[in-house]
């Protein structure tokens, strides 16, 4: 049996659109896609794929389910077999039959922190003790219905109610302790409970496991003990991987394609309370590397919605330099001075931050507006300190385009050359990720040149496809001069297949190509097969290109140009939802690259800077 952690893995990294897409002919239809339904026959489309909630329904049949029903339905596969099949291609190993799985090896300890969270469950609603807890979540506008959902519960002020309770229930010491349940201390002579006297947040896995514990210290006793106190690392835990409140939130940030991000535990209990649901919260100050590629396998984009004091400000920077090297956009939202999400929500619901969560800002924005308003730009010394807080953000951002925005925007408000800003971002950053990122320029480079080669030599040896591909594909689009160049011949020459080539007047590098191909004993056995991935790549590159010329140019222009440019990209952003369609129905399926395009997620959506955010 594969362990449910793995299978939720599995289904969310799934791309059920993509995987949907390769058995049947999806169209857009609004958020959603639609297609005749493969389980029954129908002339009008009734199967509709919903990839905010991952699931697909048919209303004229009533077939439903998730990634994994479609191929067992459509390819009569048991459920294992489809999450396997699923699983090779997002890149998730399932444990092989015979071996002991982590969920296996790791069974006590599930079953002490799932006994645990029982256990403080039913001190905080069912006994005496949990009145403090009542009151205080009573104070805190916290309903129980919200309470019960996430898990909440009360360790009593014992020094040993959760551990005798365990003992009775047959759950040894040792155990106990590898869960981070009870401690040891020289000044005791037996072991004590971790938890006691605070209110308790369990802290979940993505399948919705309980995991671990975070504490809140209540009454008097907070000031003489730190207010929030948490589970140790254990082997089913380890902090940096876990983001609190994902479990519940997962769907909400799919549907809303954001995530709220806040610091702690109550602020997310008190967002989602109120019906902000999209909302999780790292358990540290700032955000983890890994935290932040785990987020970015549900959104790519994020709110940080922290402290306005100095120290929220530090970790709202941080968070957002971990998010941009997952390839999530961070922006900034500004609180009123003196107030924290929670207390705004109090006092004014859900209502209250709505418009705040409009008004956020792109992180780099936020930190030029600090700095302009610290009087960083008034001279040599102080641009030099600004560029050293800048400079982390720019070196951040895993997306090349965003990074050349960025860089293009601190230039200009810094007056810094832009190949000087280039130079230290290269020198600065570590080798190890120079390598990586000249190594995925190569490869697109050599992509990118294989693309163009093979149009080449079909239309040389097909020349009845010419007059097709010019009224497709322009010379320029191609990014080799030489390939641009015998591109241009070969549409000049038309579909005349009786003129030599090789009599054409070309420079020597576009000579050179010519022979090559000319010589290349390639088979190209299924011609309108490479002739629509072809021109289907080039067309969907060109695209792309003339959305991140528009981009680096809205940077400079004024409130008029500005809204040309942006109606602009709209336009190109229409062409590309109507491309993808219409390559998708030649069946052409589009490469990893333009489908989800680095900074800009599917190709439906406007760009990372623009007014839709």
């Amino acid at each position: 049996m594969i362990p449910d952690d793995v299978v939720e893995e599995v289904r969310t990294r799934a791309d059920i659109v993509e995987i949907i897409g390769e058995h049947v002919a999806l169209k857009r239809a609004g958020k959603d896609f639609r297609a005749l339904c493969p389980f029954h026959r129908e002339k009008t489309p009734s199967f509709y794929v919903v990839p905010a909630k991952g699931f697909f329904k048919c209303f004229g049949c009533g077939e439903s389910g998730d990634v994994f029903a479609f191929l067992m339905k459509r390819l009569g596969l048991g459920f294992n077999d489809a999450v396997r099949q699923v699983a090779e291609r997002v890149g998730v190993e399932i444990p092989e039959p015979g071996r002991r799985s982590g969920d296996e090896r790791h069974r006590p300890l599930y079953e002490a922190v799932a006994f645990a969270a029982d256990f403080f469950r039913r001190q905080l609603w069912d006994e005496p003790v949990g009145e403090v807890a009542r009151r205080y979540l009573e104070r805190r506008g916290i309903p129980r219905e919200a309470a019960e959902r996430f898990l909440l519960g009360y360790a009593p002020d014992e020094w040993t109610a959760l551990r005798d309770a365990a003992t009775r229930h047959g759950i040894a010491e040792e155990v106990l302790f590898e869960a981070g349940l009870i401690k040891r201390s020289e000044r005791r002579a037996e072991p004590y409970d971790r938890f006691r006297h605070r209110l308790i947040f369990p802290i979940t896995d993505t399948a919705g496991r309980v995991i671990a514990f975070g504490g809140r210290m209540l009454g008097a006793a907070a000031e003489r003990a730190p207010k929030y106190l948490n589970s140790p690392e254990t082997p089913i835990y380890q902090k940096g991987r876990v983001l609190y409140g994902l479990s519940w939130a997962k769907q909400a940030i799919r549907r809303e394609g954001e995530a709220i991000i806040v610091e702690g535990y109550m602020d997310y209990v008190s967002l989602a309370a109120r019906g902000i649901e999209n909302v999780v919260a790292p358990l540290g100050t700032a955000m983890t590397e890994e935290q932040a590629q785990l987020l970015a396998r549900y959104t790519r984009k994020a709110l940080l919605l922290y402290d306005s004091d100095p120290a929220g400000m530090r970790a709202t920077f941080r968070t957002a330099d971990a998010l941009l090297a997952a390839g999530v956009h961070p922006m900034v939202v500004t609180l009123p001075q003196g107030e924290d999400p929670d207390s705004l929500v109090r006092r004014g619901g859900a209502a209250a931050l709505k418009p705040l969560l409009d008004e956020a800002v792109d992180v780099l924005d936020r930190k030029l507006q600090i700095l302009e308003a610290g009087g960083y730009f008034r001279d040599v010394e102080r641009i030099r300190f600004a560029l050293d807080k800048l400079l982390p953000t720019l070196r951040a951002a895993a997306d090349e385009t965003l990074r050349d925005i960025y860089v293009a925007r601190v230039s200009e408000r810094t007056g810094v050359r832009r190949d000087t800003l280039e130079r230290e971002l290269e020198l600065e950053r570590p080798v190890a990720h120079r390598r990586a990122t000249a190594e995925a320029r190569q490869q697109e480079a050599a992509q990118r040149d294989a693309t163009e080669r093979m149009l080449l030599l079909l239309l040389l040896r097909d020349r009845a496809r010419v007059a097709t591909a010019g009224e497709l594909v322009r010379p320029e689009d191609l990014a080799s001069s030489p390939a641009r160049e015998l591109y241009a011949r070969l549409l000049a020459a038309g579909g005349n297949a009786d003129e030599d080539p090789r009599a054409w007047e070309l420079s020597p590098p576009a000579r050179q190509l010519l022979e090559e191909l000319l010589a290349d004993p390639q088979d190209l056995t299924d011609g309108d097969r490479v002739f629509r991935n072809t021109i289907g790549d080039l067309r969907v590159r060109a695209l792309f290109q003339r959305l991140d010329r528009l981009e680096t140019e809205s940077l400079r222009a004024d409130a008029a140009r500005e809204e040309e440019l942006w109606r602009e990209r709209l336009a190109i952003h229409a062409e590309l939802r109507r491309l993808g369609s219409e390559l998708a129905d030649l069946g052409f399926k589009l490469s990893r690259r333009y489908r989800t395009y680095p900074g800009r997620g599917r190709i439906r959506q406007p760009g990372p800077m623009s007014k839709e955010g």
